[in-house]
């Protein structure tokens, strides 16, 4: 049973483009093709960058962290009661006045007393600041190692500067040792990831960080198994070079780095919306939607690829989305602030009468007296 399912599974109309056989990928004359069994390693890797992770968040993000003002979080232990874990457990986290109440009397408490204890508890629950920046760190420090990588991997190869090479040959592309170390080791992160989500820290976008790590491990597979080394390295490269500018910028925000943190952030959505949002779509799919047309007959792969290739791009439009709201919140949030410090400003530096006036005209969006008067108060 299990021997005809594989058969099935790899049928060479599936993978290949047709007249292609299997045994046209056989390594000969020195050239080494890839073979779904190079995948098999990407699982222990997995396990030891797991590993690599533990002793870089405690003896290299930690010792990071309280250089740069993190402190651990020491919390209020709570008083055991059964009765209470279990409503906290198995009920709600925040339970109504009414629930208060009852749990109050059952416990012989005052409503005063369950109120503070459910705080207490699921702050006990709460991420620290020390946890999510150790999280950050290690991505930081992965995707920038990586990305260091695949720029001298790929800095020479004629693919990265004109997309026809990318089917030049295809499938008969031999595997070099550069691709083979930066596929598995891109890979062999995502199974860590993807082991790691139960000891993470959950957040709010938690099923869409399950479908994209998922998405990536799959895509990475499949174009690996099909030899479409290629273009996934392209693909790889695009959308890490954007992570470490995320990654820095949430390690400066748990820090309360603000100023450092908005700055980084900032470039991060720059590099985001041209990597993903202009140059992925529109030269990336467009070289493996329309210039394989060119070289091949469509085949169940190249469709196969593409649909995954429009499902990460779903995901980047939806990552965009909230971006451009991180950043409308940023924006009016410095307005905000700007408009407060103008407001102190009017109080100490004018009279009760003229600075009356002078608030009425600066509530006014379209009145720009109260920024002249401003800058002559300061200029004299």
């Amino acid at each position: 049973m299990f021997q005809m399912f594989k058969d099935w599974f790899w049928l060479e109309r599936f993978w290949l483009p047709p007249t292609i056989k299997w045994s046209d990928l056989e390594d000969h004359d020195g050239l080494v093709f890839v073979k779904p069994s190079h995948l098999y390693m990407t699982i222990p890797y997995a396990f030891g960058l797991i590993i690599i992770r533990h002793f870089f968040e405690k003896f290299i993000a930690s010792p990071l962290a309280k250089t740069i003002g993190i402190k651990e979080e020491i919390r209020k232990k709570i008083t055991p009661n059964t009765v209470l874990e279990h409503f906290f457990k198995h009920s709600t986290r925040k339970p109504s006045q009414t629930d208060i109440y009852g749990l109050a009397k059952k416990c012989n408490l005052t409503e005063r007393q369950v109120e503070r204890w459910f705080r207490s508890r699921r702050n006990q629950d709460r991420p620290c600041r020390m946890k999510k920046f150790q999280e950050a760190c290690w991505r930081f420090t992965f995707y920038l190692m990586i990305t260091i990588a695949g720029i001298a991997f790929l800095y020479d190869k004629p693919w990265v500067y004109d997309l026809w090479e990318v089917w030049n040959g295809y499938p008969r592309q031999p595997l070099l040792p550069s691709q083979y170390w930066y596929y598995i080791l891109e890979m062999s992160f995502y199974w860590s990831l993807l082991f790691s989500l139960g000891s993470d820290i959950k957040r709010k976008d938690f099923l869409a960080h399950v479908i994209h790590h998922l998405a990536a491990v799959s895509l990475m597979s499949f174009s690996w198994c099909a030899n479409y080394i290629r273009s996934g390295t392209l693909v790889m490269i695009l959308h890490d070079v954007a992570d470490i500018w995320l990654e820095s910028a949430k390690m400066f925000s748990y820090a309360g780095w603000k100023q450092t943190c908005n700055t980084l952030f900032f470039i991060f959505s720059i590099i985001f919306f041209i990597s993903r949002l202009i140059i992925f779509p529109f030269w990336i799919l467009y070289c493996t939607l329309i210039l394989p047309l060119q070289y091949l007959e469509p085949f169940f792969s190249c469709i196969f690829l593409n649909l995954q290739l429009m499902v990460l791009q779903v995901l980047n439009l939806y990552w965009g989305y909230f971006i451009l709201k991180m950043l409308k919140r940023c924006i009016f949030t410095k307005e905000s602030q700007e408009a407060r410090s103008m407001k102190a400003h009017i109080s100490q530096a004018w009279p009760f009468p003229e600075r009356l006036r002078l608030q009425r005209e600066h509530s006014d969006p379209g009145s720009q007296q109260i920024m002249e008067r401003l800058r002559f108060s300061v200029a004299s």
